[in-house]
């Protein structure tokens, strides 16, 4: 029994892997970058100017900052107002509000 044990456990992790790798593609497609909804140092990879990777935006709801969200919502994410009181909602395309210098 022992000696099978072994064998199991490398068959399940193997199983585990390969059922990942088949279902990683699945949720990547359902998911696009959204601009505007990332709290600050909160931001998805490659963020743009004034930042160079995850994690790296300076202000909350940064316009040239992404996030990966479920696709579909982003143009209609809420986001906090401006402190005028301006609504903000997150863009498909990078925007130029809260930009730091």
């Amino acid at each position: 029994m022992t000696a099978m044990n072994p064998r199991l456990v490398l068959g399940a992790s193997l199983a585990c892997a390969l059922g990942a790798m088949a279902t990683t593609p699945v949720l990547a497609q359902d998911m696009e970058k959204c601009f505007g909804v990332a709290a600050a140092g909160q931001n998805d990879c490659a963020a743009g100017p004034g930042t160079t990777c995850a994690g790296t935006s300076k202000v909350d709801f940064q316009g040239n900052a992404w996030k990966m969200v479920p696709a579909g919502t982003c143009v209609t994410m809420e986001i906090p107002a401006a402190a005028d009181g301006t609504a903000r909602m997150g863009s498909l395309e990078p925007l130029t509000r809260d930009v730091p210098a």
